[in-house]
């Protein structure tokens, strides 16, 4: 898509034209839903993080300076959306662990061995285990192909910032991946 396209289009949008905001939505719904679901790791969570992400998109189009692509610009809500909605159910989690089981240890579960389940699910799941700036890197960067640039420019940090992060996560999921490289060898 060119630049100067999705410029008009921004521009319509802002003039109140509901075809061109559908265009743009339909242009950037597919990467919006993979980053949400690349947080919150559920298809209806993913869905609606997306959707809202939209939605404010939408109502903050007047606001939209333009110095980043609309992409770059959507990218960070959707992540915002994403991270709030982790830390919704984080904390949903602890008020149901401290309801049901009020003298429960925090130790985590025993590591997955890799029978039973397919390797990307243990990708998944060792990327849904790493700390929320860690992970948002690993995301942005690896899976949606984002350049350092841009992945600073979303998440607000410098580029140096998301080459420790992306180095620190990238370690981390190598050791809680290696059980599956030592069963394959």
């Amino acid at each position: 898509m060119h630049a100067a396209d999705e410029q008009h289009l921004i521009t319509l949008a802002r003039e109140g034209s509901h075809e061109a905001f559908r265009t743009l939505v339909e242009r950037h719904m597919k990467q919006a839903y993979n980053v949400a679901y690349g947080f919150v790791g559920d298809h209806d969570d993913a869905a609606e993080v997306a959707q809202e992400a939209f939605v404010r998109a939408h109502t903050s189009l007047g606001g939209f300076r333009g110095e980043a692509d609309f992409g770059t610009w959507l990218h960070r809500i959707v992540v915002n959306l994403a991270m709030n909605q982790l830390r919704r159910r984080k904390v949903k989690a602890q008020r149901e662990v401290d309801v049901e089981h009020p003298a429960a240890s925090s130790a985590g579960e025993d590591p997955p061995g890799a029978e039973g389940g397919d390797m990307r699910e243990h990708i998944e799941r060792a990327l849904h285990e790493l700390p929320t700036l860690q992970r948002a890197v690993v995301i942005l960067r690896h899976v949606d192909g984002l350049s350092t640039k841009q992945v600073s420019t979303i998440l607000q940090c410098s580029e140096g910032t998301v080459k420790t992060h992306l180095y620190r996560g990238l370690k981390k999921m190598k050791e809680k991946l290696r059980f599956l490289r030592e069963d394959f060898v």
